[in-house]
């Protein structure tokens, strides 16, 4: 299993992570904040990450 952390879209990761793998990311655009808030607002940090990880498992 692979898991895709980007702080942008998710076009373009499929190919990488494949059809079990996990993408923890934005699904819109458009936002602007400092990098911690958007990644807070956005469930981009280390514990989504982790929980996204787990799921798939």
């Amino acid at each position: 299993m692979r898991v895709a952390v980007e702080a942008g879209v998710r076009m373009g990761w499929d190919r990488f992570i494949g059809a079990d793998g996990v993408f923890v990311g934005m699904h819109g655009f458009g936002a602007s904040a400092p990098d911690k808030v958007l990644y807070q607002h956005f469930g981009l940090t280390p514990e989504a990450v982790a929980s996204a990880a787990k799921a798939r498992l």
